[in-house]
């Protein structure tokens, strides 16, 4: 697992502490690798979601520094949605 794979995790991790999901999301960082989310927690893991988002490492770690607004990232064209919209929207009230 590359240090941006496991720096996503601890960071997703402490933005979801404590908050149950009914969805599953995929953060797919371009050459880096994938991380899920899921009422299981968060890990490393490629397998299917119901949303999957897919951006460079330096959009993700932007996203979740707080320094871009995941819907600002998805309008400029750095972050692609690929599955449900509405899941993608609730991630981005989460970890936004």
């Amino acid at each position: 697992m590359t240090n941006i794979i496991d720096t996503a995790i601890k960071a997703l991790e402490k933005k979801l502490h404590g908050k149950s999901l009914d969805f599953s999301a995929k953060f797919e960082i371009e050459n880096e690798g994938s991380v899920l989310i899921d009422n299981n927690g968060v890990r490393a893991s490629s397998e299917e979601a119901d949303c999957t988002l897919i951006a460079s490492a330096e959009t993700f770690q932007d996203i979740l520094s707080g320094e871009i607004n995941p819907t600002s990232a998805f309008m400029s064209g750095n972050l692609k949605v690929e599955g449900s919209m509405g899941v993608a929207m609730q991630l981005g009230s989460i970890i936004g």
